[in-house]
């Protein structure tokens, strides 16, 4: 007879997903623990818009969340008062999604629980973050890796880390996904494009995120095809990249689309899509597009190719972005690439198999 546990899951704005990676994961993670047979509590951020006390069955605690009015603060004060209540409720296990804002409170977990924690990627290298940031980052990361009863890598690069850095073992459990297969040309007039008829990209407008190099290498190449840039442009590098480059003939800056079905259809009919992403472990829109039959240009880094494999090109220079632009004729030419990250999808990073990778860790923790 398996064990029911009493699981509790912190460290994202909450459920219902209406914001990004981690609300994601936690979203299925607690849907499917629960219909496994376990108690799932979910910290919400007393500002979310859902506002009951239980979703799918799952219980929802919202919990006092000042980032509205402080700013980033805010993220470790909300993190502190999840904690805070989570020492009450007698959790065989808590599952924390990321470290950031939450295990400067270490000396506060819990310790009648399992403290699991995701340890998510290498947050310090963002280059977004000031001297300082990254200095505090680098020590919120050691704080999780030493104090975490058990940890969880979602990429092999970070697994690997983790022992190199800090002699401490971790479960490698990838970020999960789904296979778009109900694709639609029509959506695709609103954007004023055509099947196979441009490349694009889809990121937030960070240096890390290598778009000035795809840009820089597609301007390069000469391709007719324009290059759709997916992603909000109000921060300074985004603001940047808009005056430097959207009067260039074949750039096309969209802002953020976030209609789900609308991205899809775009990833799934576009020529090539370019994966710039350069710091962190399993990146969720990599996923995404694997499952929407994107043909894949990414970043050359152990991330990228610990989850791609040989079914993609890697560049690491604007010269490599636009060779690769100038050797893809055809994207059928490479249905090879597309077919096989599909079927990754379904077989390794289907959200059933990572709930139960999930399940099994939280058990043996609780053994």
């Amino acid at each position: 007879m398996k064990q029911s546990l009493k699981i509790g899951i912190l460290g994202t704005r909450g459920i219902p997903n209406r914001y990004g990676g981690f609300e994601q994961c936690a979203e299925y993670l607690a849907k499917g623990l629960m219909q496994r047979g376990h108690e799932v509590w979910v910290y919400n951020s007393h500002n979310h818009e859902y506002q009951q006390s239980e979703w799918n069955g799952v219980h929802i605690i919202h919990c006092k969340d000042p980032e509205d009015k402080m700013g980033t603060a805010g993220q470790f004060l909300y993190d502190l008062n999840c904690i805070n209540d989570a020492r009450k409720r007698k959790y065989d296990v808590l599952l924390q999604l990321g470290y950031t804002s939450n295990s400067v409170w270490y000396w506060r977990w819990p310790k009648y629980c399992k403290n699991v924690v995701n340890m998510d990627g290498l947050e310090w290298k963002r280059t977004k973050y000031s001297s300082k940031v990254q200095w505090f980052l680098r020590h919120a990361e050691k704080w999780a890796a030493m104090h975490g009863d058990v940890l969880v890598a979602d990429s092999i690069g970070i697994q690997q880390y983790l022992k190199e850095k800090y002699n401490k073992e971790s479960h490698f459990i990838a970020y999960g996904s789904d296979v778009f297969d109900k694709p639609d040309n029509k959506i695709l007039e609103r954007y004023n494009v055509s099947a196979e008829s441009y490349d694009m990209l889809l990121a937030r407008m960070e240096p890390e995120n290598n778009i000035e190099m795809i840009i820089k290498g597609h301007l390069q190449s000469g391709t007719e095809k324009p290059l759709l840039v997916v992603g909000k442009t109000e921060n300074a590098f985004g603001t940047y990249l808009v005056n430097t480059y959207s009067k260039e003939r074949g750039v096309r800056f969209m802002g953020g689309i976030y209609d789900t079905v609308a991205v899809n259809n775009l990833r799934y009919f576009s020529h090539l899509y370019f994966h710039g992403h350069s710091v962190g472990g399993t990146n969720p829109s990599l996923l995404e597009a694997m499952g929407s039959n994107a043909l894949i240009a990414a970043n050359d880094n152990v991330f990228n190719k610990a989850v791609l494999g040989d079914d993609a090109f890697y560049f690491a220079n604007e010269e490599q972005v636009a060779g690769i632009i100038s050797k893809v004729k055809s994207k059928t030419d490479f249905n090879s690439f597309t077919k096989n990250n599909t079927e990754k999808i379904r077989s390794q990073y289907n959200w059933e198999s990572i709930t139960d990778l999930y399940e099994q860790v939280l058990l043996n923790a609780v053994r």
